[in-house]
């Protein structure tokens, strides 16, 4: 399961930056727009404390994290629905990942020009946010005009799509974001076809100086007050840069001088991941332990086809031990002992730390 998280934003608002110290890429992040054309691709490792704890007790010959493929995507300007600065190149780069970074500048840095002069987040929110909007609207319009084509040559009542899709339009046309959580059936089909920008799940990173100011303060009580201050996580893209050529001693001892457990892009990477709606399990095979990200409500077998789509066909059954139930016992022969050491069927739901053997044919 390929999972994308995309990085949109302005020219120059630290876009590169925060790819480069997500996954040490070495981005270019250079002082003029569009600086950075093709789309930078990251992997990058979901920190997991318990995979750490897991090693520790089962004593596994390799450890393997789960990851998460990042995408920096180019700057978005006004006019990018219409091709302005490459603009329908970038938005089908969107298109194609599952949750949107949204990154605002709120530092200060006169080496590096604004695209509009001025900082000012919630007028670049406004501009990119526009452009999806225009972009999401044009993609409903052609597909209207194709169901016109198609109604001509059907009953009144059968037109469901064209009435279903002018409801869409209407939404879009009144900048009001529009996702499958509240459709079913057929509607939510079409609404998966259409790939709606706007849709997408979406995180506003307010990309700060290395000491957060009043500017800061004021952004989230502006995003607050527009009803956007649900996902906003605040982060100095520069500062985490540096900290990662850090070695790992000198990076934990300046965090404890901050009285920080996890640094920001350790909190950053986990809020992509919980914002994707994804838990973690883990699976034991061949002197192997290793975490895998799926979407909360998957069953045992469907998990099994993440890992190999053999598995999920000869799926047979699951042996399931619980985190808390392992960190307790500290052995697979301690939570035998006590009963909880579990065998699922192919109904079982995966749950956030699970630890799983599979057994199946094939």
């Amino acid at each position: 399961m390929s999972l994308k998280v995309g990085i949109i934003g302005l020219p120059n608002v630290g876009k590169s930056t925060l790819m480069n110290a997500l996954a040490c890429t070495e981005a270019e992040a250079s002082n003029y727009p569009f600086c950075t054309i093709e789309s930078n691709v990251g992997i990058v490792t979901v920190p997991d404390r318990r995979l750490e704890e897991l090693a520790g007790i089962l004593h596994p010959d390799e450890v393997i994290p789960s990851k998460v493929n990042f995408v920096d995507i180019a700057g978005l300007v006004r006019g990018a629905s219409a091709g302005e600065g490459l603009g329908n190149r970038f938005l089908h780069c969107i298109r194609e990942v599952d949750l949107l970074v949204h990154v605002l500048r709120v530092f200060h840095d006169p080496a590096v020009s604004h695209v509009h002069g001025d900082i000012n987040p919630m007028d670049d929110l406004e501009v990119v946010e526009t452009e999806l909007f225009l972009a999401d609207l044009e993609r409903v319009e052609k597909r209207i005009e194709k169901e016109e084509g198609r109604a001509k040559a059907v009953k009144k009542s059968e037109r469901r799509d064209l009435a279903f899709l002018e409801e869409v339009r209407e939404f879009l046309s009144g900048k009001k974001k529009i996702s499958g959580s509240g459709y079913s059936g057929h509607k939510l089909e079409i609404l998966e076809e259409l790939n709606l920008l706007t849709a997408k799940p979406l995180i506003l990173v307010l990309n700060t100086d290395e000491q957060t100011g009043p500017e800061t303060d004021k952004a989230l009580a502006e995003l607050e007050a527009s009803g956007r201050g649900e996902a906003v996580f605040t982060i100095s893209a520069r500062l985490e840069d540096e900290l990662n050529q850090l070695p790992p001693d000198e990076r934990k001892q300046y965090l404890q001088e901050l009285g920080m457990e996890r640094g920001g892009l350790e909190r950053f990477i986990l809020t992509c991941h919980e914002q994707l709606g994804l838990i973690r399990y883990y699976t034991r095979s061949r002197g192997k332990l290793q975490a895998w990200s799926i979407q909360e409500g998957t069953t045992a077998p469907e998990a099994a086809g993440r890992i190999h789509s053999d598995m999920e066909s000869g799926f047979i059954r699951a042996k399931v031990i619980r985190y808390r139930d392992l960190m307790e016992y500290r052995s697979e022969e301690g939570v035998r002992e006590h009963g909880l050491l579990k065998t699922e069927g192919h109904d079982y739901i995966i749950r956030d730390g699970d630890i799983i053997e599979y057994l199946f044919s094939g």
